[in-house]
């Protein structure tokens, strides 16, 4: 082989090498996102959630819930039809309420 060769194979395989570190390091940066499966809020735990959701809302039907990062997330349907999604924090303290746009995704409480 000469050495012709062996740079353009050398240069080709450290181009390999470059690529398949870059898609790894993105790989690794995607498993920090929320893209795996919802995981239900239960028991007690849910309990609270769904008086502190209501609380919140002021009525209403507590129809799916979320364990999130940092507390939780509990989807409240309305009377009128609205859903609202309400995000508290590990103590079970409304951090925010907005109405979900999504609607219904009908996965449950």
């Amino acid at each position: 082989m000469n050495r012709r060769t062996k740079i353009v194979l050398g240069t080709a395989a450290a181009a390999v090498i470059a690529g398949c570190a870059a898609a790894g390091a993105a790989t690794a940066a995607d498993l920090g996102r929320d893209d795996g499966p919802d995981v239900a809020i239960s028991g007690a735990d849910l309990e609270r959630a769904s008086e502190a959701a209501l609380a919140e809302t002021g009525s209403g039907e507590v129809v799916d819930s979320e364990v999130e990062e940092n507390g939780y997330e509990v989807e409240v349907n309305l009377s009128d039809g609205r859903q609202i999604e309400v995000q508290l924090d590990a103590d079970f303290a409304v951090i925010s309420s907005d109405m979900n746009e999504e609607g219904d995704d009908g996965d449950g409480g």
